[in-house]
């Protein structure tokens, strides 16, 4: 059975709920006399008898869909658990089971949510709460809750065993069977995504404006927005990633008129220009001085409105030498985006401003139109006094057209903190206008704090400059990456091609972590020398930790094929304690990434990759996977220990992946 099926019944459930509700009321308000009904009564009452039977025939539509909606979720729920090429996400799973017990036990019961947890006891693996949350609600006692709850959890082959403990906790035991079978299922398929609903989704972040170079302000959106559309994909959803690029306003009329004094003949020869930033500060400082030139800008910007050629032309001319500079640090990062600016809108601009305007929606204030939205304390400008749009119009037109053009069950917007109340008043408006609907679209802004300097005050003088060039802080990066390799010899032990994958490994993947591994909303310290330290919560350390998992096959001269083959004849073994705890550790990756969508957190991921090193490490000092005797000759090799690191180290690899890091297979 598919996810879209169990979706198709539960939605018509859903429906067919609120429209016994509707009738129900509708009963309610013609039995007491307080609505207007027909004059006879005899007509009133055929009224009744038709909605009361309707109300009926409503509840059992109700009964039969919620039947086959668990039903569909049962088969869903097992067949995703055996299915060998889906991973399991165990906590979500064990979530569903308990929350079908609550609902069997106490039907009536719909304002307790199943609360499960990683159990801190060494003879369970999970623990289940809801008994006592339940018991507190209900005034019972919560062991005699346990009971009951017990009693009504759904068989499932993931679960060995379930045990009341305490006052009313439940222990939770996976089943051996299945952890071997997951684990040996990664050998054999891969990490794979666990079964979700595919939705289509739009990532909006990065947006640098045009003819100004990409600064160190622009590196938290980015990365940050890259790892998120790189979670999404891997989930199975359709993602849109979005560059909402500042290409059109004011400072264009500008920058075309010093196109036409410096280079008359653009229209038909490229502008050499090789520094756009450098041209841009012309361009301005020629605005704010000369009286006569700001007069042109203006009149440059009324013809490129006017979709004038020749300004047109002009207009392309400095869009397209601006992106061919962005795209060289997207290329450098590995971040695929497609670039949207503001003047792809104009006309939707155009369209939505009628809309509103034609529904009320705009209030004039001191010539401008405005609009509010509810609980936004700021309004939004949609037209300015002089008639003019604003980045509030192209927002609204924005929105409009990723849900209405673009059928987006799901927008994110990465911006920084300091655009919140913006996008507060955006979503509001949007809301009142009944371009946005919660329960039909999710909207996320996924703020962000400042990079700090070296000495970590939340003060505006000690913030990374946005005036540092991306390029520049990715090229330092690289240096001292370099550097840091060649202290610890590595150019001598590795090719040139080598080392420079290295390098650059080293180098991008120490930016990015540095960044995702913080809490996204708080502002972190940039340091360089904590960056490439190997040692600790890095990016440094975590790829020389998989480089050395990857060694451990290839030093006993045993091919990924070998394993492979191993894992075909039958399940992995596992026997030490060490071996257990973390082939455990890695069946969690999946609630990792299933959280992470809830929250939009990456830090989360980059604290799991970080547990899967420290507990490998237990496993690897405990348990020998390749045995040599004291001429250091190779005695034994345990293939099922050897599967063990291979599925560590997928599980490692996919989780750089997600975060936009390269991997390399030697270091």
């Amino acid at each position: 059975m598919t996810d879209s099926a169990l979706r198709e019944y539960t939605q018509r459930c859903a429906k067919a709920e609120k429209e016994a509700e509707k009738l129900a009321g509708r009963l309610h308000a013609l039995s007491e006399g307080v609505v207007d009904g027909p004059d006879n009564a005899d007509t009133q009452d055929k009224e009744l008898t038709d909605l009361l039977n309707e109300n009926r025939k409503l509840k059992y539509r109700i009964g039969i869909l919620k039947k086959s909606a668990e039903r569909l979720r049962d088969n869903a729920g097992v067949t995703s658990t055996l299915n060998m090429k889906n991973s399991c996400n165990v906590l979500g799973q064990l979530e569903d089971l308990f929350s079908r017990a609550l609902q069997a036990a106490y039907p009536g019961v719909t304002h307790v949510a199943s609360q499960l947890q990683v159990s801190k006891q060494k003879q369970a693996d999970y623990q289940c709460n809801d008994a006592m949350a339940l018991a507190k609600s209900l005034k019972k006692n919560p062991r005699e809750v346990g009971e009951i709850l017990l009693k009504n959890v759904p068989p499932s082959p993931m679960v060995s065993k379930l045990e009341l403990s305490g006052p009313g906790f439940i222990n939770i035991t996976i089943s051996t069977d299945f952890i071997r079978q997951q684990v040996t299922n990664i050998v054999l398929h891969g990490v794979t995504p666990p079964p979700t609903t595919p939705l289509r989704v739009v990532v909006d972040f990065s947006s640098p404006n045009i003819a100004k170079e990409m600064h160190v302000g622009h590196l938290r959106s980015t990365i940050i927005g890259d790892s998120i559309a790189r979670l999404m994909e891997y989930l199975g959803h359709d993602v849109l990633r979005i560059n909402h690029l500042g290409d059109w306003g004011t400072q264009f009329g500008m920058l075309i008129a010093h196109l036409e004094d410096r280079f008359p003949d653009f229209a038909t020869k490229p502008p050499p220009i090789a520094d756009l930033q450098t041209f841009y500060k012309e361009s301005k400082k020629r605005f704010d001085e000369d009286a006569e030139f700001k007069k042109r800008a203006y009149q440059a910007v009324v013809k490129l409105q006017a979709h004038n050629p020749i300004h047109i032309k002009g207009w392309q001319e400095i869009c397209e030498i601006s992106k061919k500079e962005f795209s060289k640090v997207y290329e450098r990062l590995k971040v695929k985006i497609i670039d949207r600016g503001e003047s792809f809108y104009q006309s939707r601009m155009e369209s939505a401003v009628k809309v509103l305007q034609d529904t009320g929606m705009l209030e004039e204030d001191e010539g401008r139109k405005v609009m509010f939205g509810e609980g936004a304390d700021i309004p939004l400008t949609i037209v300015k006094s002089d008639g003019g749009f604003t980045y509030d119009t192209s927002d609204m037109a924005c929105i409009r057209q990723r849900i209405e053009e673009e059928k987006a069950d799901w927008l994110v917007y990465v911006t920084d903190a300091g655009q919140g109340q913006h996008f507060k008043s955006l979503f509001a408006c949007a809301k009142k206008a009944g371009i946005y609907d919660a329960a039909k679209t999710r909207i996320d802004h996924v703020t962000f704090g400042v990079v700090l300097g070296k000495t970590g005050r939340s003060s505006r003088h000690d913030q990374v400059s946005d005036t540092v060039r991306l390029v520049d802080l990715l090229n330092e990066g690289l240096q001292r990456s370099e550097e840091k390799l060649q202290e610890k010899e590595r150019d001598k032990a590795l090719t040139k091609e080598e080392f420079t994958k290295a390098r650059d490994a080293v180098a991008y993947g120490c930016i990015k972590y540095a960044d995702l591994s913080h809490d996204r909303a708080r502002d972190y310290v940039f340091s360089f020398d904590r960056m490439l330290d190997f040692r600790g919560n890095t990016a440094a350390y975590l790829l020389y930790a998989l480089t050395r998992i990857r060694s451990i096959a290839r030093t006993a001269c045993i091919k990924r094929e070998d394993i492979m083959a191993e894992a075909q004849k039958h399940p992995i073994e596992l026997e030490h304690e060490k071996e257990w705890k973390l082939a455990r550790t890695l069946l969690k990756l999946s609630d990792v990434l299933l959280k992470i969508t809830e929250d939009l957190c990456l830090h989360s991921l980059c604290e799991y990759l970080f547990e899967v090193s420290a507990v490998f490490t237990e496993f690897y000092d405990n348990c020998y996977c390749v045995e040599k005797n004291s001429d250091g000759k190779i005695v034994k090799i345990n293939l099922n220990r050897l599967m063990l690191c291979e599925a560590t180290a997928a599980v490692m690899e996919k989780c750089f992946a997600i975060l936009g890091i390269d991997t390399v297979g030697k270091m």
